[in-house]
């Protein structure tokens, strides 16, 4: 259900809180109260400045989906203020696609993170970002769609012990399960799924399972060929803004994780030879 007053707060004091050189209007001559005009903000959306007068009134037809969308896009919100101006006109907000493009902040974050490997990947396991010690403990990755390649290429399970095998395979595809129904219809997902149910028999029986598990910390163990097991626990970080994963890879205390992650460190891709 709609809520007008809600919604013709929200309007408004989205409006009030914007100068025109935010949506990329000249300055012009003083105003005599802050933010944008109501007839800005409509040309902006695509409107008629007596419709969107109407609904800052709490008056007026329910909106659509396109007239929502629009001022979204005029009110400049994010995704969050977006979700709840559709929830204020009565619509359900469109799904938020997986993202690309990787903030400055985020790597800025994760660059620190020099003792430990560290990935980030989309939430269909396509890898964008790998540290250093990531690169020397898990191989490198970036561009590669992790999933894709644990049922295609055999040569991506020689860092693991066969005996986990399973189920790595078991947790890959209830992931990618829970993403395929969350982004139901979306051409990358959609993809994916399609290609490995043509290739791989393996991931098309448990795909037939239906087994739905978003994979947020795992424990496992590496083989590395110049310091042997790693026993490490996985913590996955999600941002839901851009839909991408954070993957840290921390060692067990009571095992030697740590003293070989600071040996890999050092030496990098040297070998001991």
């Amino acid at each position: 259900m709609i809520d007008r007053d809600a919604l013709a707060d929200f309007l408004r004091r989205r409006r009030e809180v914007l100068r025109p050189t935010d949506v990329g209007l000249p300055e012009g001559a003083r105003r005599r109260t802050p933010g944008l005009r109501r007839e800005e903000v409509a040309q902006l959306a695509g409107m008629s400045t007596d419709y969107y007068s109407r609904l800052e009134q709490s008056r007026g037809a329910n909106p659509s989906e396109p007239i929502v969308a629009g001022l979204a896009r005029a009110l400049r919100c994010d995704l969050d203020e977006r979700d709840h101006l559709y929830h204020l006109a009565g619509l359900t907000p469109p799904l938020r696609r997986a993202g690309r493009h990787i903030n400055p902040g985020l790597i800025g974050l994760v660059g620190r993170l020099t003792d430990i490997p560290v990935a980030i990947a989309t939430d269909i396991e396509e890898v964008l970002w790998q540290n250093h010690l990531a690169d020397v403990v898990l191989g490198g990755a970036a561009g590669r769609n992790l999933t894709w390649a644990w049922f295609t290429d055999p040569e991506t399970r020689r860092i693991f012990p066969e005996e986990d095998w399973d189920a790595h395979s078991a947790a890959h595809v209830a992931d990618l399960r829970a993403t395929h129904a969350r982004r139901n219809g979306d051409r990358d997902v959609t993809e994916l799924v399609d290609a490995l149910l043509e290739r791989s028999d393996e991931f098309r029986e448990l795909w037939e399972l239906h087994r739905v598990a978003v994979c947020r910390l795992a424990s496992k163990r590496i083989l590395h060929p110049e310091v042997g097991t790693l026993d490490l626990t996985c913590e996955l970080l999600l941002t839901p803004e851009a839909d991408l994963r954070i993957r840290a890879f921390v060692p067990i205390e009571g095992t030697e994780a740590r003293e070989k992650l600071e040996l890999l460190r050092v030496i990098g891709t040297q070998s001991f030879a």
